[in-house]
This record gives structure tokens, sequence and C-alpha cells, in this order.
């Protein structure tokens, strides 16, 4: 089907719909596999979406996990499910894309007729977040990176962040901004609510990530009230509050091997050796650090490095906690 053709509504009520959204940019065609449960009864819309990285597996396990068991018949509202919104960097393993070398993460709003990432962020962003009552966009650490199992949010948006405590992760993370050319800053600019995960990643499904990926579905659809019953939540062991853009975090200038001296959430102070670069023979091409006081919020794991690659991410701690 082409996202053009795609109305939800039009679709039988109570029942578990697939199906895939199909089309052309050059000489590539894309395919990206949607779930639309359309409940008995008329309620809210949410709109749950994964593999925005291709090398990121706890959101597409997590989807395709709660889809297999969710009943429509129980639902007063819809699910909209994308668990692989980018499959050619899904199928390659990457965080970004094989065919053009975009991350879609970064190319909201898109353009339909530009390059293979630049229409799959148009169509899922006219087509699919944008029919959204709230959007959640499940991520993690990927194959590189670890990050807390977390939710995070809009903190200028209310609705944003009892969502994201609503989805019942032990650590919520508070952005005062929300950068451009993300998921979530195309929901903001519709006026939609959104929250985002992250997770340990390393390009493996922890067990414990995973059931909190999946009871935090479960969790949104009973905060928008889509399923009978309360969210089933944890409490919050740890606040964190400052610009989430990994864009901004420390980089390598040169390629070389990592030797992290932090561990995720450590507390640091400003000037504290993160982490130092080696060559071959163990001589320190160059050390990363802390630029202020805060915790670690991003380490890369995987040591070989090359120039201009991310490696540490510092954030506040929410004085709430």
């Amino acid at each position: 089907m082409h996202p053009d053709s795609f109305e939800p509504k039009q679709l039988a009520q109570g029942r578990k719909h697939t199906l895939d959204l199909e089309f052309n940019v050059g000489n590539h065609q894309v395919t990206i596999p949607l779930f639309v449960f359309r409940g008995a009864r008329k309620g809210k819309v949410l709109v749950v979406m994964s593999g925005v990285h291709g090398d990121e597996y706890e959101g597409p396990r997590a989807i395709l996990d709660v889809c297999a068991t969710l009943d429509p018949a129980e639902m007063a509202g819809d699910m909209i499910a994308a668990p692989v919104a980018h499959p050619p960097a899904f199928w390659a393993g990457t965080r970004t894309s094989p065919l053009d070398g975009r991350d879609l993460a970064r190319t909201f709003p898109g353009d339909p007729t530009s390059s293979p990432t630049c229409a799959i962020a148009y169509y899922l962003g006219k087509t699919v977040i944008a029919r959204a009552d709230f959007f959640a966009d499940l991520h993690s650490g990927g194959v590189k990176y670890s990050m807390p199992t977390m939710a995070g949010y809009d903190g200028t948006d209310p609705r944003s962040r009892s969502g994201a405590q609503a989805f019942g992760a032990r650590i919520i993370w508070e952005h005062p901004t929300t950068a451009p050319g993300r998921t979530l800053s195309f929901a903001k600019d519709h006026g939609i609510p959104s929250m985002y995960t992250e997770a340990n990643g390393a390009g493996r499904i922890d067990p414990e990530d995973l059931r909190v990926f999946k009871q935090g579905v479960i969790n949104l659809l009973k905060h928008l009230s889509i399923l009978p019953g309360q969210p089933v939540t944890r409490t919050v062991e740890c606040r964190l509050s400052g610009d989430g853009n990994t864009d901004l975090s420390l980089r390598a200038t040169r390629g070389g091997f990592l030797i992290p001296l932090v561990a995720l959430l450590d507390k640091v102070k400003k000037g504290q050796e993160l982490g130092k670069l080696v060559d071959l023979h163990g001589s320190t091409i160059e050390t990363y650090l802390a630029p202020s006081d805060g915790l670690v919020g991003m380490v890369r794991e995987f040591p070989v490095v090359e120039p201009d690659s991310i490696m540490f991410l510092v954030t506040g701690l929410d004085s709430q906690t």
C-alpha cells in the first residue's frame, strides 16, 4: 500500500491489521511494516515506533511481542505500531542508511523526492506520527553505545511528562529543548505529546530491558485509556535533566582504541577524566574530560574509534532526585 492510501479509520474496528507501506525513491523500493489495532470502541490513538536506527533491537522485539498478544476487543481506541521504521538500516545492522548514509533520526520532516531516508521520514511523519494522540519512539544504545534504560521527554509539555512517567522506567530524563530533525521534534511541531526510550544496547536484547519496554507500551495504552486498568509503574530512582542531544557529546578527533575510566550513571566532576584513547603501543593519543559536573548519560562501548566518533555524554541530575 502506498502511504498516501493509508487511512486507518477505513479499517474494520475490533481487529488487528498487518500491512506494508511501500513506495519508490529513485531506483530504491522501500517497504515499512505496520500493525494497526482498531479497538472495538472509539478512543485515543497511540503510535509506537522503533528501529529508527537499524542497530537497535529492543524496540522491534518489544513491539512484536506486544502485538502478538494484544486483543483489539479489549481496546477503546487504536494503536499503530511500526516495529522497524528504517528497514534499509535494519537489514544492514547499521545506525544509518546504507543507501544514502543518512540518519533517519536527524531527517524529519523529510522530503518524498530527495533520498530514501528523507522519503521514509516524510511518509512516517505525514502518514503515521501525525495520527497520534501520543507518540512513543523506542531507542537504545545500539551496537556501539550504552545508555541507561529510561524514558525521555520534552520538559515543556506536561502531557509528555505524564506519559514518560506512566511508561514505568526507573530512570526518566527531562529535556528543556528538542533538537530538530527528530521524530519527537516532528511530533512537537504538530502538537503531539511524545516520549522516547533508551536502553543498554550493545547489539543484544537484555531480558530486563525487554520487560521494561513491553510493559511500557502496555502502560501507555492504559495511560491513554485504550486498555482498561492502571499502568504498572515503579518508583523513579533517578531523574536526569539537561540536553540529551547526543550530537553534542564529547567526540574523538583521532582514531584509536578507547579505554573508558567511568561507567554509565557515574557522578563526575567538571574536568574529571572520563576515558582515554590509546594507540596499539598503549600510548595516550587524547583524553576526554567531563565538561561539567553531572552524571554519565552515555558511554561508547565499542572500543575501536574513528575520528569524530561520539565518546561520552554528561548530563545533569534533576533537583527532585
